[in-house]
């Protein structure tokens, strides 16, 4: 019985998690200028009865890279087929994927700059003349075969641009950047996803939860599901003080750090007197991996101005002291 119990719990979860995905551009919050750049690229093609440009989605995690892709598929009425860059290691794996689609089928890659080569090289052919060339046979005799394709649409989705080749890059017809939330979007996300799992939240316990949630959807969906779960097994009210004291268990601070954050913040500042110190040496110094510190940790500390990156190295900036609780070297009373 209890199993039977979790499995439905967790079907329940599935399914707020499904449900917190906007079904289509009009509900998407934020990133205004993509949806009318999107909306009016979706709505041509389908005037003209045409599959839509290629297009590519760029920009941090978590600000809805995949939920717009699902929406792209559905404003054309479409299937959607979804696979990751890194499953595809080989120019054969992408002609399995190219050779199922269906006419007008929306293929979603995320992570598309990590794609192997070969795969990227049978990609250009497919995205312009729809169509690959399948070598069959080894050796002196291989031939190659030409084999054509559905039409469909390529969405990709990358968090780092800069690492696609230019081929690539160029053949999509639309590139979109998705940039950092406002705390008032953000506020409409959170005011949306209580409504739809079913915990209200007051007007300071949304802006409370906005405020913390770094510019990013996907944190802010979180952190409101950690506080349901706080008012739920302490029966509290969604206010802004169950909000704070359910963000404290969770080790998130007023400015949205959460404890590697301060680690890595207070590393900088306590044991390298505020840096220049190298990505690596802090890495070690924190017992993380360099690419997390460098991917998970850094954007957001040097966004908001408590760490500033330098040709030597990290540098905490006199925020970065100040929220530490320290005082800069050279600060003096009167300052």
């Amino acid at each position: 019985m209890s199993g039977e119990l979790s499995a439905q719990a967790t079907a329940s979860e599935r399914g707020y998690e499904g449900a917190l995905r906007p079904g289509s551009l009009a509900e998407f919050v934020g990133q205004s200028k993509v949806r009318r750049q999107l909306g009016l690229l979706l709505d041509a093609a389908t005037m003209r009865r045409h599959t839509p440009d290629h297009i590519l989605l760029a920009g941090p995690p978590g600000l809805g890279k995949t939920t717009l892709s699902m929406i792209v598929a559905a404003e054309l009425d479409k299937p959607l087929h979804q696979t990751s860059g890194p499953a595809i290691q080989h120019a054969g794996d992408l002609a399995a994927v190219l050779s199922a689609l269906t006419p007008g089928e929306v293929l979603f890659i995320d992570e598309i700059h990590r794609m192997a080569r070969s795969a990227e090289e049978m990609l250009y052919l497919a995205m312009e003349d729809f169509k690959v060339d399948i070598m069959v046979g080894k050796g002196a005799g291989a031939t190659s075969v030409p084999l054509e394709l559905s039409p469909f649409t390529l969405v990709g989705a990358t968090t780092r641009a800069g690492l696609l080749p230019n081929p690539l890059r160029d053949r999509f017809g639309f590139t979109a950047h998705l940039e950092f939330y406002s705390d008032d979007e953000l506020s409409k996300v959170v005011s949306r996803a209580s409504r739809l799992i079913e915990f209200v939240l007051s007007e300071s316990g949304v802006d409370e939860i906005a405020r913390r949630s770094r510019g990013t959807p996907r944190i802010a969906n979180r952190l409101l599901r950690r506080v349901r779960d706080y008012g739920l097994v302490h029966d509290l009210p969604g206010d802004a003080s169950t909000v704070q004291a359910a963000l404290a268990l969770y080790d998130v601070d007023d400015h949205g750090l959460d404890r590697l954050d301060r680690e890595v913040l207070r590393a900088v500042v306590e044991r390298f007197n505020g840096g220049p110190v190298g990505l690596s040496t802090l890495a070690v110094s924190v017992g993380e991996e360099a690419e997390t510190i460098e991917a998970v940790v850094e954007p957001f500390l040097v966004r908001t101005g408590l760490l500033s990156r330098t040709p030597r190295g990290r540098v905490a900036t006199r925020l970065g002291w100040e929220h530490v609780g320290a005082v800069p070297p050279g600060a003096s009373g009167e300052e």
